[in-house]
């Protein structure tokens, strides 16, 4: 635009202006020069260079004008939701606050790799996020701006920054779970409760109870169609849920229970998930919605929500071994279990009188279990059936997060549970993190039951002697390769293999020159059956479908068209990942500090040469001579 508006003379658009009428760009209605400066080419160091050119420009750059507003939603347009339209802000410090923030928590996810790559469960490693003192919606902001970059590098980076922000939001959720169960009973829901349970089990997802009740409206408008076709009359259709009515006519009850039954069970098909019945998924409402699937007390939720916005009271029954709601057949309050009808959700809405309950479980029981509970004991049913789940894992990171996440939910509702303190305590100090933490658990428990002294005892000496360890951390083991003993190594760091008899695809994060596992793990994985048994070299591999192996070198061969694995802890050892490989980040060079070369030159032979010679553009069968 200065090009072609400039005349012989070099003269700018404003020169042509001073020259014809006298008027400069300065001379513009402040309306007009802010329209100019939220040009969208200009950044905020082009609007900062200008605002200091004169005090003309400097005062229409004023903190709480148009132009700094532009920059910061132009640069972080997530936040708007934070920031009310009828309400003015000084937005030139709004964007220097978000600025700084930014670089503070760069900086310190940066800092992760280097403290936390020995620890394999990251602990108490987020408190400094906290004492940052940021407002939390900024330090979210820029975790997720870390995550939103390109997929295949900076994957260290993101690897820590999906962590940090797993933890952040699951203070937020912490907090408002709290808040929930300050209220008073009748102002708890159970699917409220349910939806803190399933957000703080999977905070990274996108889970509202905005976005469950529209889900629940959409089924309830079902039912309510359903009712008007037999009675177009009923009480229910003119209803609202802001009316907060019941029915109160059993017969009219039974048309709406009725209808609720088919539309859940035989229009959406909702069911028990008797196959994979210890799944966590069937716990998170969310899930129970998308798969149509739970188990006994998500179920029941979903089912006493329903019914009660058609208005039908069902209340929740903490029957044991299988969860079950009961409807008042008779007077309100009635404490006779037999007034009642037992609603089983499992089992597709069956209807089954006290006697038929302890069919489902083949056992008498006393009346106490027919009673009515609180939404706190709904909760606790369903956290510890995620906590039992979280016991019976495979001992990888992942059962141990849900387990965890579920000690954490539950005793933040009843916080003074010893068996369970004693449990996150043992946990903790399982995994070798929050040892500061574990003292603080021992003592509480000490407290409250000092019976347990002999257990307490036991962790809190080991506690002390790992907080001595930490305090004086090992040096890292190194492995050269051009050390006599690792001459038969043939494969590097970030390699993607195949393994040759499980079919499966991986990449290489470790490696030893002879198998270190017990005897009684190598009798087990029958290595002995291997031609060369356990005396070659073992590789660490992180596999495509989330889990870690510990593969042997003549199982192992290059892939002939390396991809991209899909695994969790990727980004711990890695930094990028570049279409035939992928470069192991700083703490694993330091490892092992020969292979990242030895990486490129066998990647070079096997791909890049090949494809160069063959002019074909992906990767290619490896060479015969390279394949084990």
């Amino acid at each position: 635009m200065a090009a072609s508006g400039a005349g012989e003379g070099g003269c700018g658009l404003n020169g042509e202006l001073a020259k014809s009428d006298g008027k400069k760009l300065t001379d513009l209605p402040a309306e007009l020069l802010e329209y100019i400066l939220c040009f969208p080419v200009l950044d905020h160091r082009d609007v900062a260079s200008v605002s200091c050119t004169c005090k003309r420009l400097h005062d229409v750059c004023h903190g709480g004008g148009k132009v700094w507003g532009h920059q910061y939603k132009l640069r972080w347009p997530r936040l708007q939701k934070n920031y009310r339209q009828s309400e003015s802000y000084d937005w030139l410090k709004e964007y220097r606050t978000r600025h700084v923030v930014g670089l503070q928590i760069r900086r310190t996810v940066e800092s992760f790799s280097k403290r936390f790559f020995a620890e394999v469960v990251l602990g108490d490693s987020f408190a400094e996020i906290e004492s940052l003192g940021a407002p939390e919606h900024f330090c979210e902001d820029e975790l997720i701006l870390i995550l939103s970059s390109d997929r295949r590098k900076s994957l260290t980076l993101k690897y820590y920054a999906k962590k940090i922000l797993y933890f952040l939001r699951q203070q937020n959720i912490l907090k408002s779970l709290k808040s929930f169960l300050k209220r008073p009973p009748e102002q708890q829901s159970a699917l409220e409760g349910a939806v803190l349970v399933d957000q703080y089990c999977n905070p990274l997802s996108d889970i509202s109870l905005q976005s469950i009740s529209t889900q629940l409206g959409e089924i309830t408008d079902k039912i309510k169609k359903t009712v008007q076709v037999k009675n177009p009359s009923h009480p229910c259709l003119r209803a609202t849920e802001d009316d907060n009515c019941l029915v109160e006519d059993f017969d009219l009850q039974r048309q709406v229970v009725c209808a609720l039954n088919s539309v859940l069970f035989e229009q959406l098909q909702y069911k028990g998930n008797e196959c994979d019945y210890y799944n966590p998924l069937n716990s998170y409402i969310h899930q129970v919605l998308i798969r149509r699937t739970g188990i006994p007390i998500s179920l029941s939720v979903l089912y006493l929500t329903l019914a009660r916005k058609v208005g039908v009271k069902m209340e929740p029954v903490n029957f044991p071994n299988h969860f079950l709601l009961r409807w008042c057949q008779q007077h309100k309050g009635s404490t006779d279990i037999y007034d009642y009808v037992y609603i089983d959700a499992f089992g597709k809405g069956k209807q089954l009188t006290a006697k038929e309950c302890e069919y489902l479980i083949g056992h008498q029981v006393t009346s106490d279990y027919y009673c009515a509970v609180s939404t706190t004991e709904v909760l606790l049913r369903m956290v510890g059936n995620l906590l039992n789940i979280g016991k019976r894992g495979e001992g990888n990171e992942k059962s141990y997060q849900l387990l965890r996440d579920s000690l954490d939910l539950y005793l933040t509702i009843n916080p003074d549970n010893v068996q369970y303190l004693l449990l996150q305590a043992r946990l903790y100090f399982h995994l070798g993190i929050w040892p500061e933490k574990v003292l603080d658990i021992l003592q509480h428990i000490q407290a409250l039951d000092p019976s347990q002294h002999g257990a307490v005892g036991y962790l809190v000496q080991h506690t002390l002697e790992h907080i001595q360890h930490k305090r004086h951390p090992a040096e890292p083991e190194v492995k050269k390769r051009s050390d006599p003993e690792h001459h038969e190594v043939q494969y590097s760091m970030g390699l993607i293999m195949k393994h040759k008899r499980s079919g499966y695809n991986c990449v290489i994060y470790g490696w030893d020159p002879k198998c270190t596992m017990s005897l009684e793990w190598i009798t087990t994985m029958r290595v002995h059956q291997l031609p060369k048994g356990p005396n070659q070299p073992f590789y660490n591999v992180l596999v495509q479908d989330g889990t870690c192996r510990y593969a042997a070198q003549e199982n192992l061969e290059p892939h002939p068209a390396p991809l991209e694995i899909a695994h969790p802890e990727v980004g711990r050892y890695f930094a990028e990942f570049s279409d035939t490989h992928y470069t192991a980040n700083e703490e694993l060079q330091i490892r092992y500090p020969d292979d990242l070369e030895e990486t490129l030159r066998t990647v070079q032979e096997l791909y890049i040469k090949l494809n160069t010679n063959s002019g074909h553009e992906g990767p290619l069968e490896p060479q015969n001579a390279l394949t084990v």
